[in-house]
């Protein structure tokens, strides 16, 4: 079970995330992921914009492995380097999630990633029991 929480009475979410969500069922812990490849190497070494394809497509990798998807996704929190490359991060992040029933989100900057990356993003999905 999944509900979109919504209401007048909080500000309207200024990006492809919602208020809250309500689910039950299995919950799937996705760990911060980084943009490294397969081979564990760096990709788009200084591109916000490839980094954090290759973020969303760790995440969609893991979250097929556990039988979901991104529209199981109900919570995610992204750490940015530089808060300034959060317009390029939404924009690759918003093609992943249907806006009318997108997950919670976080975003904060953060002092440093591992590997000194530009984004690390991780999430919590939950699957029908």
């Amino acid at each position: 079970m999944r509900k979109i929480v919504r209401t007048d009475n909080a500000p309207a979410p200024v990006g492809p995330y919602n208020q809250a969500v309500i689910a039950s069922g299995q919950t799937i812990f996705v760990a911060g992921q980084i943009p490294l490849n397969t081979d564990g190497k760096l990709v788009a070494s200084g591109d916000i914009t490839g980094q954090t394809k290759q973020v969303m497509e760790n995440l969609g990798a893991i979250l097929k492995a556990a039988g979901a998807s991104f529209a199981d996704v109900v919570k995610t929190t992204v750490f940015l380097a530089d808060m300034n490359d959060f317009v390029a991060m939404n924009t690759v992040y918003a093609q992943y999630f249907d806006e009318a029933n997108a997950p919670a989100r976080a975003a904060v900057e953060v002092s440093r990633l591992p590997k000194d990356v530009l984004v690390e993003i991780e999430c919590v999905a939950v699957i029908s029991a």
